[in-house]
């Protein structure tokens, strides 16, 4: 007797620990999450502050649905958008040198003395996708119509090219023929293309600019010059575009040359520094964005 009074007993504790679990009333939609976008801006080898900042933010899994790069920005958000992995990135970035971005053995025309051939194959080496359409992570470059000016979304077709069409900075780089188009680097339009991550849905944007100092008194050659004038255009127009973020971390990468690779150390670690004083703003725009966006919804529903 003792034995089906156990039984029975266990028996009610189920079914009662069953009906603890209920699910969720018919009607009432899954909590919506906002569509966060990383928009990387241009600034030669001051772009490695970009890995520093993705590896924290992956830490602290503050998920991208989107990355908006321009130049040496499209070039790392090429990379993380297709591997999704910090580490990977890292790994790749730690590999970069001047050499794989400016090849000044190859003289092209009176356009510019880089032609863009290695950081083409750069990409095809770390990006392990061809088309943008296979990233991870959906992926924007940036670049600028030569002939009119406009800023042109690159957001389809060959990774290498719409990296390379982003990168090739006027007066170093000859420009490239794609899309029917003659582009440039997109820095020349939009160095932190903010408004793009909004074009394309994003509800919290979290730009990085890299830009930094713009005083340089060693200016002695031509190629000098060129570097110079896209420094102060990108530094200039991000100062009023990049006001339209949610979230702008700017890394202490000032005082870095745009030339000198051999500081990606001290690049990340930036990126690293400035990426944790801005976690929290960026958690508590999420929370904000999730307690409006899901009372809003909760009010909608049948009562």
């Amino acid at each position: 007797m003792n034995k089906i009074k156990i039984i029975f007993l266990l028996i009610a504790i189920f079914i009662s620990s069953c009906k603890a679990v209920t699910p969720a009333p018919e009607g009432i939609a899954a909590p919506k999450k906002p569509k966060v976008a990383l928009v990387l801006g241009g600034g030669a080898a001051r772009g490695l502050a970009h890995v520093g900042v993705i590896r924290i933010l992956e830490q602290e899994k503050i998920s991208i649905d989107i990355i908006v790069g321009t130049s040496v920005g499209s070039l790392i958000g090429a990379v993380y958008a297709s591997h999704a992995n910090s580490f990977e990135l890292e790994w790749e970035a730690f590999k970069v040198t001047k050499d794989d971005i400016f090849d000044f053995t190859i003289i092209s025309s009176r356009m510019g003395p880089v032609k863009g051939d290695r950081i083409e194959e750069f990409v095809n080496k770390v990006v392990p996708v061809k088309n943008i359409e296979e990233m991870r992570i959906p992926f924007i470059a940036i670049a600028t119509d030569l002939n009119t000016g406009e800023m042109v979304i690159v957001d389809k077709g060959p990774v290498a090219k719409a990296v390379h069409a982003s990168s090739a900075i006027p007066g170093v780089f000859h420009p490239v023929n794609y899309l029917n188009k003659t582009l440039v680097d997109g820095g020349v339009v939009d160095n932190v293309a903010v408004d793009v991550a909004r074009q394309k849905g994003a509800d919290i944007v979290i730009a990085v600019d890299v830009s930094g100092n713009v005083v340089n008194y060693e200016i002695t050659n031509l190629f000098d010059i060129s570097l110079q004038a896209v420094n102060i255009m990108g530094n200039e127009i991000a100062r009023f575009k990049i006001k339209d973020a949610d979230v702008i971390i700017r890394p202490a990468v000032g005082n870095v040359g745009m030339l000198d690779f051999d500081q990606k150390k001290k690049c990340m670690t930036e990126g690293i520094a400035a990426t944790q004083k801005a976690v929290p703003l960026i958690k508590n725009k999420i929370d904000e964005w999730l307690k409006k966006n899901n009372a809003n919804a909760a009010a909608k529903q049948p009562q």
